[in-house]
């Protein structure tokens, strides 16, 4: 779904305060007050907050148990129905409710490490197995594409699950792998099976509630990451064919951590802790909030232990963008999943009573007679503010019955007006339909609905074109014409305007977001019919919608990683990463480089390694192989040792610890920032190692694109030669720049064999 912002009640901690990575005993001693200083801020009094507690064991203590653990816990707090979550596998401590002067007395027991407050967070929100290479009738048949995902735990943190939807059938499905230890908390007769293996509810403000799907959300992504195979698929008879996740024969577990506005820190964080008990092997997140630094961000924590167990972890972006540095889930250990369109457009076209056609488009495309027109009206013209947005009220007064309203995109200050809203909005009034206008900052993006009366979204040009022929004609009037589903659109992919972009705030040598997948108009799986009550149900009785966001390109990737690794099953979290980033395309269908919004070409902080390509990615030659125990080195790079010991969830001297820098990660992509001070005749330089999965022997020639004649990038070596599987090669990356260039210069460099293209994008900033 398209909102994103978070309601952040942390205030991120002073890094003066805390210092440099190496630290002696009386600052370390120190951190804890000031995490705690951060949390207490934000409870007044005796008011009951919750918080999540980190603590560590003392020197020689055993907790041989889950009760041990449980009591140990319980010792932490003033009486018993505090504690709301445990955590086990993913942090060291749990979540509590507590007033202000009991967190103050629970930091003084021994074994109190730091304490961060709950945060709220809100969710990122056919065609596409065949626009990424994977054709979806291929997998209804026993052939090679059927087995994608086979023997993979794909587990799905979100608002719930609809069991008996169609895409969760298990025909064909052999049982969970024997590692499996999750469960089925569903009542009432709705059960699990071969395909939907386990479902599980961690909202705290009721624990009872079960992890059914009353918002559409979860079923959604569940269904995108490893939806079963489903024939006669479509929405309000538009988009039809066959549905299939990216990953259709992976199992598939629900963790409820989400209603339909929002998910709370401590929830989320029990639900990695129980995904990672339970044996999954990729973690999918369609979830986010504001950035912050790791030891503050209960995702970024959780997700480090998982990675550091073999799980994979995809996350979606945000879908803050066009805004520069907007991008969230941002730690090097997550794959971060940017948003683009297909070559699909569900066309609803908008012609004026001057005769000009402009496309757009809507889900909803009931017939109007050709000869009909209705008066237009601007939303705006009521006078009250923000009008023009069409919220709840803002048309009384304003004459639109039997006409079609022009209504603006947004969402507005402190409002929540979604697309669907607007039009319902505009319907109550007594309009006859909608037109839903591009600003400037949308550019040509639009976006498909399922709309409760004849409407159409518009770019901004057309916005623009209708707006002009509004003010100069004193009676305007137009249609809103079904334009059905049109397949072979161009230019596609394209990065869609809200997609998050870099760079990262919390970690800029790692260029952020890694890679951009299919999330505009992506048609899956809904718990219940969608548009005006007037439509006829569907005749397969099968019930789904078209959505976008990075919502919906996270889980995309989340069902490719599960398609990889279930061919290479001992691949690490970061080698799937690496075959992902290091195969993407950084051309459009039709060769020509990818665009943004405004139709010009993106950047890598808006496409990342550039647009995911599955079958590619499941035989990289090359991959670039992080061991966990780097993540440490990295995070003592950024932080002192008791923050990088929260993340840990273990005592970390940073002193003892090899630091490596952001850019010195060995990651598949390259970032680095210049200070303009800097002696321009040195060069920076920056090591990586990367392993043949590939075919032997095999030798790889170094290619260097560049785009700025300021800036020179030299390789050494220039060849690297394999001649066994498995082998590693380390080669250096120096970069020059002869002068003070442009604020930031992109290229790449690749490793190029017989049969294999190896490419990893290169960021430099000018500081």
């Amino acid at each position: 779904m398209l909102g994103i912002l978070a309601a952040q009640h942390g205030q991120a901690v002073s890094e003066a305060a805390m210092g440099s990575s190496e630290l002696s005993h009386s600052v370390f001693s120190l951190a804890p007050f000031l995490l705690l200083l951060a949390a207490l801020a934000e409870v007044a009094g005796a008011e009951l907050a919750t918080f999540i507690v980190h603590v560590q064991p003392q020197e020689g203590q055993v907790l041989a148990s889950a009760a041990d653990r449980h009591a140990w816990y319980r010792s932490f707090l003033p009486e018993d129905g505090r504690l709301v979550h445990e955590y086990r596998h993913v942090a060291s401590g749990f979540a509590a409710r507590l007033t202000r002067e009991e967190l103050d007395a629970l930091s003084a027991v021994p074994g109190f490490v730091a304490a961060v407050p709950d945060e709220t967070h809100e969710l990122h929100t056919t065609h596409t197995p065949l626009f990424l290479g994977l054709d979806a009738h291929q997998a209804q048949m026993a052939n090679r594409s059927s087995e994608r995902g086979a023997g993979v735990i794909v587990c799905m943190l979100d608002t719930g699950v609809f069991p008996t939807h169609p895409s969760f059938a298990d025909d064909g499905m052999p049982p969970p792998p024997p590692r499996w230890k999750g469960r089925c908390d569903f009542t009432g007769g709705a059960v699990c099976n071969n395909k939907l293996i386990g479902a599980r509810s961690f909202m705290s403000n009721d624990l009872r509630v079960q992890p059914v799907d009353d918002a559409g959300h979860g079923t959604h992504t569940a269904s995108t990451a490893a939806g079963a195979v489903v024939p006669g698929a479509q929405v309000l008879g538009q988009a039809a064919g066959v549905a299939a996740g990216m990953a259709p024969r992976a199992h598939v577990a629900m963790y409820k951590v989400c209603n339909e506005t929002n998910c709370l820190s401590s929830d989320i964080l029990a639900g990695v802790d129980a995904a990672v008990g339970d044996g999954c092997d990729i973690i999918s997140m369609s979830i986010g909030g504001l950035s912050k630094p790791f030891y503050r961000d209960t995702m970024a924590m959780g997700t480090f232990a998982a990675v550091e167990k073999g799980v994979f972890v995809a996350m979606s972006a945000g879908n803050s963008g066009p805004n520069v540095s907007s991008v969230t889930n941002e730690a090097p250990w997550m794959l971060t999943v940017a948003a683009s369109t297909m070559d699909r457009s569900i066309r609803s076209t908008v012609r004026l009573g001057n005769g000009v056609l402009l496309d757009g488009e809507s889900v909803y495309q009931p017939h109007v007679p050709d000869s009909t027109f209705y008066p237009l009206v601007y939303a705006g013209a009521s006078g009250k503010p923000y009008a023009e947005l069409c919220g709840n009220g803002s048309l009384d007064g304003l004459d639109v019955g039997g006409k079609i309203v022009l209504c603006e995109y947004g969402r507005g200050p402190r409002q929540n007006i979604s697309r669907i809203l607007k039009g319902a909005v505009v319907r109550s009034a007594g309009g006859a339909g909608m037109v839903l206008l591009n600003t400037f900052a949308q550019g040509y993006t639009t976006l498909a609905a399922a709309h409760v009366l004849p409407a159409s979204h518009v770019d901004y040009a057309a916005a623009a074109a209708i707006k002009s022929y509004v003010s100069s004609t004193a009676n305007p009037t137009a249609q809103i014409l079904a334009g059905g589903t049109i397949l072979g659109t161009s230019p596609a992919p394209s990065i869609a305007f809200f997609s998050s972009r870099g760079p990262s705030l919390q970690n800029p040598g790692i260029l952020k977001p890694d890679i951009t997948g299919p999330g505009v108009n992506v048609l899956a799986a809904w718990p219940f019919q969608v548009g005006p009550k007037t439509a006829p149900p569907p005749l397969s009785g099968q019930t789904f919608n078209v959505d976008s966001g990075t919502s919906m390109s996270a889980p995309h990737l989340s069902g490719i990683a599960a398609f990889i690794k279930s061919k290479h099953p001992d691949w690490s979290p970061a080698a799937i990463k690496s075959a992902i980033m290091t195969t993407a395309d950084v051309t459009d269908r039709a060769g020509y480089p990818i665009l943004d919004e405004q139709r010009e070409p993106a950047g890598l902080f808006a496409t990342g390694a550039g647009h995911v390509s599955p079958e590619k990615a499941a035989d990289p030659g090359l991959v670039y192989d992080i061991a966990a125990s780097d993540y440490i080195g990295f995070l003592c790079g950024l932080y002192n040792s008791q923050n990088v010991s929260v993340i840990a969830r273990r005592p970390v001297d940073c002193s003892a610890v090899a630091v490596i820098p952001e850019s010195m990660l060995n990651y598949p992509s390259i970032s680095l920032a210049f200070e303009r001070t800097r002696n321009w005749g040195t060069p920076v330089t920056v090591e990586r190692t990367v392993r043949n999965v590939g075919e032997v022997p095999a030798v790889y020639y170094a290619a260097v694109d560049m785009f700025d004649g300021d800036v020179t990038v030299d390789v050494a070596p220039r060849e690297l030669e394999f001649s066994e599987e498995n082998q590693e090669q380390r080669f250096e990356v120096a970069v020059w720049a002869r002068r003070n260039g442009a604020k930031v210069v992109q290229g790449a460099l690749r490793w190029v064999s017989d049969t294999y293209t190896v490419r990893s994008p290169i960021s430099i900033s000018f500081l």
